[in-house]
């Protein structure tokens, strides 16, 4: 009886030992470790991509951003303020009944097959208002000039790039929205059109939000 007290003691003590040793290791020691290694090599993304704009962080360069219009009375969906760069479509995002008190906005693609009808008229509404939104006088968007991008959301819903091709055909509406010359405008989407990753991964693409800072920025200067 005796023996089988001190063993269970034993094992309790030796259970209890381990308990804390991993605990130790593994709870305190090793996320302050990696948390160190990336605070120093990665701090920027570990601290997730902040974009600063007169001195506060406006956003990720990672998460993508609507560019709309305050909703008028009676109004259920926003309206692109088209003196911005505009990003993708997000119809696969849901809507957020949880946390309403900053409207989070929620990731997600919409599942829909390349065939599905609903997601056709969609593509075909999307087209649609990109011509007739960045068709200015002088200057008339062609349907075969609309590249994929500025009618398909991605698999998130919050991809913050679009490519060259769509930046290029806003160049015109948000030149003449903000009165200045298409020169100035082409040179803001060339200076932040960033190539593929090491030379060959993935796609030229220019970041919305860094594009619009940079117009905000120099319109201020005007």
């Amino acid at each position: 009886m005796n023996n089988s007290l001190t063993n269970t003691a034993r094992l309790l003590g030796t259970g209890l030992r381990a308990l804390l040793v991993l605990t130790l290791v593994t709870g305190v020691i090793y996320p302050l470790v990696v948390t160190g290694i990336a605070q120093a090599l990665f701090n920027d993304k570990a601290n997730g991509s902040q974009i600063k704009a007169d001195g506060k962080v406006v956003g990720s360069s990672r998460i993508g951003q609507a560019y709309n219009l305050p909703l008028k009375e009676g109004e259920e969906t926003p309206r692109p303020n088209l003196k911005w760069f505009q990003g993708r479509p997000q119809n696969g995002l849901g809507t957020n009944s949880v946390n309403t008190q900053y409207k989070l906005i929620l990731s997600g693609a919409t599942n829909r097959s390349a065939d599905n009808e609903e997601l056709i008229q969609w593509v075909k509404d999307a087209r649609a208002a990109v011509i007739k939104d960045n068709s200015t006088e002088g200057y008339t968007v062609k349907p075969s000039e609309v590249p994929a991008d500025a009618v398909t959301s991605s698999g998130s819903g919050l991809d913050p790039d679009i490519s060259p091709a769509y930046a290029d055909l806003q160049v015109h509406r948000v030149a003449e929205r903000n009165g200045l010359s298409v020169g100035q405008v082409q040179k803001l989407v060339d200076d932040h059109t960033a190539g593929r990753m090491l030379g060959f991964m993935g796609e030229p693409r220019v970041n919305v939000l860094e594009l619009n800072i940079a117009l905000k920025e120099l319109m201020a200067k005007i």
